[in-house]
């Protein structure tokens, strides 16, 4: 009897392990309370045939949202630069272009003359007295008044990335700021004496004098008034080169009120006659 008690108990004890196991199996429950689990029950693991449902990713239509979705994941990734400049589509400069252009625009002729030039001031929009046509001419380095040669043309309008009339007109602007510049107005200053004066003089005639005076120095030299009217009433029939740039200095450094005007400075004859003549008019 003994003995068969032992060997139920110890049949009953293997039940209860198999049991125990099977349970474990199953992350039920560990029925002894001894097992590796650190808590009594867990999850039921789902049985074959039931699955749990997928979580579906949202579908993005073929259209700018999409695109706005990429543009957004791209500047979480990439910082934006700020002030990056677009790339350009415009077209490269082309010196054939260029050419047609010049040719279109002097005709038959080998150079734009007079009439042609009147022309192509009406095409860019500016007036043939303008300023703006002086300084356009010292990108060309043009030699004479009223006429740009092809070679000047293509020099200056290479430099200036112009090959249509559209191209120079975006550039007027930028040739317009060149006049507040000192270092390039002096430079356009000094060019007007030798572009305006006739070849075969060494001065400039009066007249054309006056007229260039009053171009470029008429809206910024606050004496240019009374020392146009010095010039109506003086002996000078022309003015040379080194009364011409002394001119632009005397406009630049003497104050309007003549104050500081040297009389035993180094300036032109012309000049120390014109502070004389200021101040008998002022005293008067």
């Amino acid at each position: 009897m003994v003995v068969c008690d032992k060997k139920v108990k110890q049949r009953d004890l293997e039940n209860i392990n198999t049991i125990s196991e099977t349970l474990d199996e199953f992350n039920l429950l560990d029925l002894n309370g001894q097992g590796n689990r650190k808590y009594t029950a867990q999850l039921v693991k789902p049985s074959e045939g039931l699955v749990m449902p997928v979580k579906k990713k949202r579908k993005f239509p073929d259209t700018d949202d999409h695109e706005l979705r990429k543009c957004k994941i791209t500047s979480l990734a990439r910082p934006q630069i700020r002030g990056a400049r677009p790339i350009s589509s415009e077209k490269p400069f082309s010196s054939k272009k260029c050419l047609a252009w010049f040719h279109e625009c002097a005709g038959p002729d080998d150079e734009i003359g007079p009439e042609a030039m009147e022309k192509f001031c009406e095409d860019i929009g500016v007036e043939p007295e303008n300023i703006i046509m002086l300084v356009l001419a010292w990108h060309l380095e043009a030699a004479n008044m009223g006429f740009f040669t092809k070679e000047e043309w293509l020099r200056g309008m290479t430099v200036l990335q112009c090959d249509c009339t559209e191209r120079l007109q975006s550039k007027l602007d930028y040739l317009r700021g060149e006049l507040n510049d000192s270092a390039a107005f002096k430079n356009i200053y000094r060019y007007a004496f030798d572009f305006s004066r006739d070849k075969d003089q060494r001065s400039l005639d009066m007249d054309t004098a006056k007229c260039m005076l009053a171009l470029l120095l008429g809206r910024t030299w606050p004496l240019f008034p009374v020392f146009h009217q010095f010039l109506e009433q003086s002996k000078y029939k022309g003015m040379n080169k080194d009364q011409w740039y002394n001119v632009l200095e005397f406009s630049r450094t003497i104050k309007p009120d003549l104050s500081n005007y040297d009389e035993d400075g180094a300036w032109p004859v012309l000049l120390d006659e014109f502070v004389e003549w200021q101040k008998a008019q002022s005293a008067s």
